[in-house]
């Protein structure tokens, strides 16, 4: 997710996609509800070899070491220096080998044999082998400390579990170079959502000798400020990318350049400079001045004017979704009807029409489309007001007061003006008779807290995917009992337990299909919209392709 909320609960042991080479993307429909446009086209004309390209980011990153970070702006930068053993295919979710070039499974699912590419040397001129990969894995797992905490080592305690110290169980059991071009991996316990959670930046391979020689593992601090004393992600990281590593002035720039050693296709450009500009319009006035050639997270507010001076605007594909919640421990939310009629109660069509960019969706359920095991058959909650007042008078409920909490300070792809929505939903829900008493506090500062803690009655949140597994939607919200729900299903907890457990992809895909509808007929909450989120370009600017999962690399871009 990169890293938006924290309801992923820290033991799911057993968390990531499909069991094979290919995938079991199921393609989303033509028209879905509430409609949907496809990603922009993206323009891959190899241009010209050479040239800086800078790109403004809206922070700089955390380090640049990926098994230290879960947030965008670190893995966007480790994207390009480091690779992982698989990948995911430009554009979409599909896995697809990278520093793998192969791999299979037991008959019983807990050994993975990964045969590994062969030549690839690290930026240090070591080389890349099955010792590389099993350091680098059994480094992960021993981690201790500070660096076990979820502000550090987030995206290892979601997809593994536990560590070495055996204090939570773990996925990861061992790895053992059978030769140099072959790595075993063995797991505690079959996972068919094994493979994909391997292509997530955070488990890209770094060389052993550089982790070692630059202290990667010196990590201080506390859970809430930890600190990275070693000078591996903050002066030398060393990866087997398409870019190495130049230089990094917190606050000014960081620079990488091609790397002419690179295995593959070698990268167009020169360099690459990312350049920290917090501020929304100052970004987009860097562009329009052309101190910065592009950047991400455009407001929406912006696109048009953008597209009409001639800038590109590439969309995301749309891998998120926006919800409002309900915490069933809080009446009257625990009142089927009384949730019911807030569903039909809200506007959400009215809301995304005004308030949402181009390509933005009505959302029927809680993942996207373009993940397996979406499901045409949910039960739909159209906007009706006399219904959700008939549904009213049908629950007997006479106390129709709701604490309604939003966040501030904050913009996030699936919500970029959390009061603007709160403000739509609320005149909505008092105009059939309830009585909303808002609720809010910063993001980070009180609002995730609260949420988390099972303390807001209703409130507006959502989710960005990390990979292309249900799993990570539904499965994240939904397969174990949690304080910002409050509630205890343990039909749908069986139900997506039993389908993230299903190796065989056909079976899988259709139980995720079932479990959302069943979803939606006890209606933990109302999904409101899926957003594909904008970049700008400058003219000229060449073969960037967006990924769903922010997985994105610079080696193919070029300025034309």
């Amino acid at each position: 997710m990169r890293i938006n909320t924290k309801l992923v609960a820290l033991g799911m042991a057993a968390a990531l996609v499909m069991a094979a080479c290919g995938s079991d993307t199921k393609s989303p429909p033509a028209t879905t509800p509430g409609g949907s446009t496809p990603a922009s086209p993206v323009d891959t004309t190899v241009g010209k070899a050479g040239g800086t390209f800078v790109f403004g980011t809206s922070a700089d990153p955390v380090v640049l070491d990926g098994a230290y970070v879960s947030d965008g702006e670190s893995l966007r930068v480790i994207d390009q220096i480091f690779e992982t053993l698989v990948t995911t295919k430009a554009g979409g979710t599909d896995i697809e080998p990278l520093l793998a070039e192969k791999w299979s499974s037991s008959a019983d699912g807990l050994a993975w044999t990964f045969n590994l590419r062969q030549g690839v040397k690290f930026q240090d001129g070591t080389d890349f082998n099955a010792t590389a990969v099993c350091f680098n894995f059994d480094r992960w797992y021993n981690f201790a400390g500070v660096a076990q905490s979820a502000s550090v080592s987030y995206y290892w305690s979601t997809v593994f579990g536990g560590f070495s110290d055996a204090a939570t169980p773990s996925l990861y059991k061992g790895c053992e170079a059978t030769d140099d071009n072959t790595a075993v991996i063995t797991l505690t316990s079959a996972s068919a959502a094994f493979l994909s959670g391997l292509a997530v930046s955070a488990f890209v391979i770094a060389s052993p000798d550089a982790l070692t020689k630059y202290e990667a593992d010196k990590v201080g601090g506390t859970e809430d400020a930890p600190s990275f004393d070693g000078t591996f992600g903050t002066e030398h990281p060393v990866g087997t990318g398409p870019f190495s590593f130049e230089s990094w002035t917190p606050g000014d720039k960081l620079t990488i350049v091609r790397n002419d050693t690179y295995w593959g296709d070698k990268a167009l450009l020169d360099k690459v400079i990312f350049k920290p500009i917090a501020d929304g319009p100052a970004r987009r006035t860097a562009l329009e001045t052309g101190e910065i050639q592009g950047y991400d997270l455009v407001d929406p507010a912006d696109t048009q004017a953008l597209t009409d001076a001639g800038f590109q605007l590439l969309l995301r594909p749309a891998f998120n979704v926006g919800y409002v919640g309900f915490n069933q421990a809080k009446p009257p939310l625990d009142n089927a009807k009384i949730r019911e009629a807030i569903a039909h109660a809200l506007n959400r069509e009215a809301l995304v029409t005004a308030k949402y960019p181009e390509g933005s969706q009505v959302a029927t359920q809680f993942q996207p489309p373009l993940v397996f095991g979406w499901s045409d058959q949910v039960p739909q909650y159209a906007y009706d007001p006399a219904k959700a007042k008939a549904l009213i008078a049908e629950s007997g409920v006479t106390d129709l007061n709701l604490e309604f909490y939003y966040p501030s300070d904050v913009s996030r792809p699936y919500m970029p003006d959390p009061t603007a929505n709160f403000e739509a939903f609320k005149a909505d829900l008092e105009a059939v008779g309830f009585t909303v008493t808002p609720k809010t506090a910063p993001w980070r500062s009180g609002y995730l807290d609260d949420v988390d803690a099972g303390n807001a009655q209703m409130y507006l949140l959502g989710w960005t995917g990390d990979y292309g597994d249900p799993d990570n939607f539904v499965g994240t919200f939904f397969r174990t009992k949690q304080p910002s729900w409050g509630f205890d299903n343990q039909e749908i907890f069986d139900a997506l337990t039993k389908a993230r457990d299903t190796a065989d992809g056909a079976a899988r895909t259709k139980l995720y299909e079932e479990a959302n509808v069943l979803i939606m007929k006890f209606l933990p909450g109302v999904p409101y919209v899926h957003t594909q989120p904008a970049l700008a370009f400058a003219k000229g600017v060449t073969g960037y392709v967006p990924s769903p999962v922010s997985l994105e690399s610079f080696a193919t871009v070029s300025l034309g």
